[in-house]
């Protein structure tokens, strides 16, 4: 999908933030039932990887470069009630496929009041959904399935706003936040900035950096594309918004994990 700015709230007195997100097209899922963690998205070593990389691009320019890796952005409750509707009428179907209610015959008495098999189909469809709502929460590929590639693409470029503010990305001295945020259960990557960083390395700059950053994704090299990111960051902001001498490390140096 083509490149889009992204404005921070107007509610907050800063110069907005504007960058883009990508779509990440068949980011490679480590668990196929369960959602990816991204705790677990990295290893340890991978992520003393990224935050070296931080730390060594943040040396030589005045940017703070903040990496985010979440494991979702938004709650997404459709999935819950699609699934366990779905799941309660085959349940029903399947209840009175094998349990058909019979005439009674002469001579036998057998079989369950009528009111116990209501309860009983009742509490089974019950169950069921219950079951059903489990599973569209707990099981990425089901979930996302029920999920309107919209309203996640949307979910994640508002969290990515939000955590821009919420971490103080915005609140650096010289307004050079940088914000690389990644949400594994959408597949879908962006970057914000500063508009003074964006006024010296340019929206394009920006475009190039999602673009970058979807490829690796997708091919399934995770730390070292984030660290060839962080890297291309500090290299072109080295040259023109260089680190002065008495600029202070205004950011914690870490990558962010949110669960």
């Amino acid at each position: 999908m083509a490149a889009r700015s992204e404005v921070a709230s107007p509610v907050v007195a800063v110069p907005p933030a504007r960058g883009n997100q990508i779509v990440i097209p068949q980011f490679p899922d480590r668990k196929l039932i369960s959602m990816q963690s991204a705790f677990n998205f990295l290893t340890e070593e991978q992520q003393k990887q990224v935050e070296q990389a931080v730390v060594d691009a943040e040396g030589k320019t005045s940017c703070e470069i903040v990496p985010v890796v979440a494991t979702s952005s938004g709650r997404y409750d459709r999935p819950e009630d699609v699934v366990g509707l779905w799941l309660t009428v085959i349940t029903g179907l399947g209840f009175w496929y094998f349990f058909p209610r019979v005439q009674g015959q002469a001579g036998d008495w057998g079989g369950l009041p009528v009111v116990v098999e209501l309860i009983l189909a009742a509490l089974a469809m019950v169950i069921a959904f219950i079951l059903g709502a489990i599973a569209g929460s707990r099981i990425g590929w089901l979930r996302r399935l029920f999920t309107p590639r919209q309203q996640m693409q949307d979910e994640v470029a508002a969290r990515a706003r939000e955590i821009f503010f919420d971490k103080r990305v915005h609140h650096t001295e010289g307004g050079t936040g940088v914000l690389i945020y990644i949400s594994l259960f959408e597949h879908v990557a962006v970057a914000l900035a500063d508009q003074s960083v964006i006024d010296k390395l340019g929206q394009s700059f920006i475009d190039q950096i999602c673009q970058k950053l979807t490829a690796g994704l997708h091919s399934g090299k995770a730390s070292e594309t984030i660290c060839e990111v962080i890297r291309e960051i500090g290299d072109q902001a080295a040259i023109l918004l260089p680190r002065a001498s008495d600029d202070k490390n205004e950011l914690q140096d870490a990558l962010v994990l949110i669960d």
